[in-house]
């Protein structure tokens, strides 16, 4: 339960802080023709994405070997969540990333915002233990549809999960046009 939680925490919020103001540092690199400020997004994310999988990953082997967690019951559901929740974070990250470019404030609130997204995020409570009112609230949070689906796929039929693929497919499509239409602005500022 905790390594499910923690590295789905450590996924979207890693991300989407190491991309915040990300363009500045780099920017001697826009100098060159072929390179663009998708592409030092892109970089930064895959780099903390394989991160933080690797740590994931690492995580469940170790804890296994040491017989303190199970392997995934289904382990496609595990990678499924996993990339639907890297997915959602790379859309996520290229909204938060463009807009810190634009305004300095983002810079500023982004990190109080993470902290005040962690306790709805899924990574500390499963849907199941919430009364039906809060259920569909939290049901609501696309981080939390992340979460269910990995602890679908690590538990399987021994916990009741809440996912909704679908609606996370949905969300992610959403967020990456408007990503990747913040990002197109903010090259052309650059």
């Amino acid at each position: 339960f905790a390594v499910t939680g923690y590295s789905s925490i450590l996924l979207w919020r890693n991300c989407s802080n190491r991309i915040v103001k990300s363009i500045e540092p780099n920017l001697s690199l826009l100098y060159h023709r072929n390179v663009r400020v998708l592409d030092i997004f892109a970089a930064r994310l895959i780099l903390e994405i394989a991160g933080a999988t690797a740590s994931f990953m690492v995580l469940t082997i170790v804890f296994s070997a040491a017989g303190w967690m199970n392997l995934p019951e289904d382990l496609l559901t595990a990678v499924v969540g996993w990339i639907f929740l890297s997915w959602f974070t790379t859309a996520l990250s290229l909204i938060v990333g463009a807009a810190s470019e634009r305004s300095e404030l983002i810079e500023r609130v982004w990190h109080i915002i993470t902290y005040l997204t962690l306790p709805v995020s899924g990574a500390a409570y499963m849907v199941d233990w919430l009364p039906r009112a809060l259920r569909e609230i939290a049901l609501w949070v696309p981080m939390v549809q992340g979460t269910e689906m990995i602890r679908h796929g690590f538990f399987g039929s021994a916990v009741r999960t809440y996912e909704n693929p679908a609606y996370f497919m949905l969300i992610n499509i959403a967020l990456t046009f408007i990503g990747l239409a913040l990002v197109r602005v903010s090259g052309r500022r650059v």
